[in-house]
């Protein structure tokens, strides 16, 4: 588990609406005389401990996919925003995770995961900010990973689907307008990289890192070309200094992670 921190995620974050254009990554890495091996696809060297099975992932048509782990024949899948299939109060729990992005009416949602649930049954929550944070102001404001959130947070309010539910408290809100009970929340930082002291933060922070590393692209690539505009090589050598100062080691970043449980009144 990431730490436990009982101070809350900022509310005021810097303004997202300055991101900085493609020309400046451009003019960057020119001045690093960057085609460095930042541009590759080499894992790191302080993803290096991870267990090699984990990156060994499939590639189709030259994109980055999970093992194959069947046919899904174990669950179901249906597309959260429409009606749900599950019959009303048939439900024990209901886990929601890493939704943001995905949706548009953030109260219909728990609307539907009231109705399913059994009474006195249980939801469950977790969400995540899009930035990256630190603080020790290692990350400055035009660093690449400063920038990170911006692409999403820009894009999600183009595409109408919001990336600031944990900022704006959604989850909660929604929550309590479903009409649940007893609703409690924690945050956590999560560290990315193998800067943390203490040894478990640093090997989740390195698996943060692994994660994020090996698909930059896959994460980035539609909000900065299809919703700002980029081109896939402008893409590139922003992503060229992104690797780059995750690699450096001299950053000390995190993200935040919300979970917010709750009960349906069992009469």
């Amino acid at each position: 588990m990431a730490e436990e921190n009982n101070s809350q995620p900022a509310q005021a974050v810097n303004d997202v609406s300055d991101l900085l254009p493609p020309h400046h990554w451009a003019q960057v890495a020119e001045e690093l005389g960057d085609t460095d091996s930042a541009l590759g696809d080499d894992s790191a060297e302080s993803t290096a401990s991870i267990t090699s099975s984990i990156l060994q992932y499939r590639n189709i048509n030259g994109r980055t996919y999970h093992h194959d782990i069947g046919n899904a024949q174990y669950c179901d899948i249906e597309d959260c925003t429409q009606e749900w299939t599950f019959a009303s109060n048939s439900q024990d729990y209901i886990h929601l995770r890493w939704l943001v992005g995905s949706i548009v009416d953030w109260d219909q949602l728990f609307k539907e995961a009231y109705r399913c649930l059994k009474p006195g049954g249980y939801i469950e929550s977790h969400e995540a900010l899009s930035r990256m944070d630190c603080d020790d102001g290692t990350i400055t404001e035009k660093s690449a990973m400063h920038q990170w959130g911006k692409f999403f947070v820009e894009g999600g309010k183009k595409i109408g689907r919001s990336f600031t539910i944990v900022e704006d408290g959604v989850q909660k809100s929604a929550m309590e307008k479903a009409g649940f009970i007893d609703i409690e929340e924690r945050d956590f930082k999560v560290p990315i990289g193998g800067w943390p002291k203490d040894p478990k933060m640093k090997e989740i922070g390195r698996y943060a890192q692994a994660t994020l590393e090996q698909d930059i692209e896959g994460y980035v690539l539609f909000m900065a070309n299809t919703v700002e505009g980029w081109t896939k090589e402008e893409v590139e050598v922003y992503i060229s200094m992104l690797r780059r100062e995750l690699r450096q080691g001299n950053m000390h970043p995190y993200y935040w992670q919300k979970v917010v449980w709750a009960q349906k009144p069992k009469e």
